[in-house]
Order: C-alpha cells, then structure tokens, then sequence
C-alpha cells in the first residue's frame, strides 16, 4: 500500500494497490497523523509500505473499517491489453476540465468534446457559448488531447427548449437541466462518442458515482431497449445503479435522475469520490487558472442575466389575468401569463402594502392565486402524483413491485434536505409519494427525485398534487359547522 498528497492539503488520496488493480480514497490528514509523520515537515508526506496476506498494515485496517470511506477501484493502464478511449464532455468550467486531467492521468487516451447546445445567434441577449468553447479548447490545449466541437442545437430546440416552452403554457414549471441530461448530453452526445468518435466509454464532471467499476465499464455491450410491453422473465439482468458522490453538497445525481441505463452502463464520473475543494486544488496544481476564475453557472443557461419573464414572452403571446385572493377571492393586481409565474415565488403587485405569494394557477381561467406571507397554509402539501417513474435500473424495486409500498426519500429542488416519503405504485407505472411533512411549493412540472440510502431511483414528472393544509383546515372548519347545524337538540322533550 502507498499513499501520496501535495504540501498544504486538507485531504490525502490513499492507494491500497492489490495485484493488477488499485483503491484510491480520499482521507483528510488528520485522521491519519497520528500513525505516521514525516521528520522533515513534521507532518504526512510521502509513504510507501508493504503488505502481506498475514500481516496488513495498521493505516489499511483503520481505513478499511473507517465508516464514510469511500473506495473507487482503477486498474494500472500499463497492465491493460489496451489503452482505453474515453471521450469527455467539455464545459469550459473547472469540474469537467478536472475530470479530463484525472482520465489523461490514469492512462487513457482522452478526447475533448464541446457541446453547443443553443444558438446564441437567434437570440438578442448575450451568451457565454463562444468563450466556454475557447476555455475548453485552452485546456484541452494544456492536457496535450484532441478537442472536438459538436453542435446539437436542433436536437435541444425540439426536444428539450419545445417541450420546456409546452410545460409552462401548461401551468406546469420545467425542469430543463435534468431535461438536457436525458435528452442531450446522455443521448445524442453518448451516441456521437460512441458511434462516431469511436470512444470505449464517455466521461463527465458530474460529482456523482455508479455501482461499476471502471474496468467494468469498457465491458458493457450495447443492448437495445425492450419492444415488447413486458421484459422476458428470465433475462440476466445486473443493472448499473447511480450513487451520491462524496461531495454531498455538491451532489449531482438530482440532475442526473433521468438518464438510460445503457448511457449510465458507459459513463465514467471521474470526480466520485472528490469534493469540490479538492477539484479546485487539482485545477490550480495544474495550472488551469483560467478556468477557476469563472464563476459556476447557476439558473437556465439560454437564459443569461436576462428576465424570465421578458424571455418567455419572446415565445409566448401574453394572456393577461387576475391575481385573485386565496382567501376571500378578492381581485389583487394583474398579471401577464400565468406561464410568467411558478408556485412559491413573490407575485408582483402594485399597491400592496404586504408581499404576496403564487400558490396556485387557473390555466382555464387565467387567473393565478396569491396568499399573503411566504409561508401561507395554501402553499404546503404533503400529496403529489408523477407521470410513469424513470428507474434507472429499468425497473421498480422488489420491495415496491412486492407490496406496492416502500419508504423512501424525497427531493424536488436540487440541494434541498432529503424528506422522508413513502411511494404507492400504479398499474401503470405512476407513482403516489406521501410525505412525512408537508412542504413548501410542490411545483408540477418538477421532477420528483427518489432515494434509498445513497443512490438515486429515478424521477417522474410531478402531475397532480394532493390538498393544500389551507384547503384542509378550510374542509375541517366546514365540517365542523355542518355537524354543529346538523346536531339535534338535547331539549327533553314535554
């Protein structure tokens, strides 16, 4: 076993190297000071120790049973038969730069590839495509490995930026980043990796891992998806699962809750087991400065700095409508769209001395309903339906296709604590999901990502959502006065 860093780092990468293969994991120094120091800095350094099947080391032993250690498994390039392709996805910003220096370091033979994905030139705003190109093009430039550009803005237009535009003048509020996954950069940009550049495997800066070992990966073979309605029972199946990555914070697999199996089977996530501090310390080692100074993209991309709402009126005709009252169904202010607005966000009215909330949206009325406070009743559920749910390994779990019940965990906003839930499954492949607590502005249109431990299950698209505690405490106060109306008098009769 060995083990290595770099002077001033919080972190150290463990190597525990059996025969032909190699385990590397991340361990912080301090967990480890205490059984080794280097004189000359009086810290860990440099180490290199050997093993025997009688005898491990006692840093081996300590992290082996070290709960939150976790392992990746590489095999030695040298000790390949071949040298492996691996075509990575190129963003211009620091995590997918990392992620083609970590491939290039481990022997393969890398190539990096831009996606443009929308047309800057139809649009009046600024887009930042042209110099993300030119940054992905410097790096690749560094690294000393080919750079690829390929545009796939037809394919994002119709199905991605179409089907988005559809969601909102549907009352509904999309969720175009795991759309993107799904569509885009697991699809078409799996299939122009693999069919056209001739790549072994296709990589990612995504902070996310699977339940496959790399060299698992270069051994999957391409399967077409079922025809038939139903699978053949006796089919082998051992499907890849998708797991959080170390950086829990950073964690990706929301975004990646809807991508296929067979693109997950040959998809490298070279920053699993990585935290993002960390990433920005191999950045810098390399030199790759400029890409550290950008700052990370947040929000729709296509959108930029611009309004929303101005930019979907650049595609949507406005349909003016009332801001009506929740409570007394007073009229409050009006509104341009009720595709300008989503649940939970501040409704802009003029004249109001207290801010006022969208808890819900008339498509066939136009009118939108506000609630005075942020945190009304009326904009907490417990309650809500998806479309057919996306599994990522194809099908639902045991336990739930057994009872049609299982407990589970909850997301539908990126980053947000996981909510505890339990999923009902429908005949035809939609899900019920109750949670344990009601929370705030369950959006349809969402997606509602699944849990169990650390990997993701998939996601559906929320449809329907169950009562509000407003609607509920309204239905129980009028219940209440029906009985009270209704009881007999306790009058003795003369």
């Amino acid at each position: 076993m060995f083990q290595y860093s770099a002077r001033g780092f919080s972190t150290l990468v463990v190597v525990v190297v059996q025969d032909s293969a190699c385990y590397s994991a991340i361990v912080p120094v301090g967990d480890l000071s205490c059984f080794y120091t280097d004189p000359s800095t009086n810290g860990p350094q440099t180490w290199r120790f050997t093993t025997s099947t009688q005898c491990w080391n006692p840093v081996y032993h300590y992290l082996k049973h070290r709960q939150n250690t976790i392992w990746l498994k590489h095999l030695y390039p040298e000790k390949m038969a071949l040298i492996r392709h691996v075509v990575c996805a190129m963003s211009g910003g620091v995590d997918s730069s990392v992620a083609a220096l970590l491939l290039k370091r481990r022997g393969y033979n890398v190539t990096g590839v831009f996606m443009k994905n929308w047309d800057f030139l139809d649009e009046s705003g600024e887009c930042t495509s042209e110099k993300d190109c030119e940054d992905a093009y410097k790096v690749c430039q560094s690294l000393d490995i080919p750079f690829h550009q390929v545009s796939f803005v037809k394919e994002f237009w119709h199905e991605v930026f179409a089907k988005l535009v559809t969601e909102y003048h549907k009352g509904r509020t999309p969720n175009p980043d795991i759309m993107c996954n799904k569509h885009i950069k697991f699809n078409h940009f799996h299939k122009y990796a693999i069919d056209t550049l001739g790549a072994d495997a296709m990589a990612t800066g995504h902070y996310a891992r699977t339940s496959q070992e790399d060299e698992e990966v270069f051994q999957q073979i391409y399967t077409a998806p079922p025809t038939k309605l139903f699978r053949d029972r006796f089919e082998i199946r051992n499907a890849v699962r998708l797991h959080q990555g170390a950086d829990l914070f950073k964690d990706q697999t929301f975004f990646l809750s809807q991508i296929p199996q067979d693109a997950l089977r040959h998809t490298l996530f070279p920053l699993a087991g990585l935290t993002k501090e960390f990433v920005r310390k191999i950045a810098a080692e390399a030199g790759l400065h400029h890409v550290l100074k950008k700052k990370e993209s947040m929000g729709i991309c296509f959108i930029g700095e611009r309004n929303f709402e101005n930019f979907i009126l650049e595609y949507l005709e406005p349909i003016p409508g009332n801001f009506v009252s929740i409570e007394d169904g007073t009229v409050k202010g009006k509104h341009n769209g009720w595709f300008t607005l989503t649940l939970g966000q501040r409704a802009r009215i003029g004249g109001q001395r207290e801010p006022w909330f969208v808890v819900d949206k008339d498509v066939t009325s136009g009118d939108v309903m506000v609630a005075p406070t942020t945190n009304h009743p009326a904009l907490f559920r417990d309650t809500l339906k998806t479309d057919r749910f996306h599994w990522i390994t194809m099908e639902p779990p045991r336990e739930l296709v057994q009872t049609q019940m299982m407990e589970c965990h909850f997301r539908f906003i990126h980053q947000m604590p996981l909510i505890r839930c339990t999923v009902t499954l429908n005949m035809d492949g939609t899900i019920w999901i109750s949670l344990s607590e009601p929370v705030r502005a369950l959006t349809p249109g969402q997606f509602a990502v699944l849990y169990k431990g650390d990997e993701c299950l998939g996601s559906g698209k929320i449809l329907q959502l169950g009562p509000s505690q407003f609607t509920l405490k309204r239905g129980r106060e009028q219940l209440l006065t029906a009985t009270q109306v209704q009881k007999p008098s306790s009058e003795p009769v003369s």
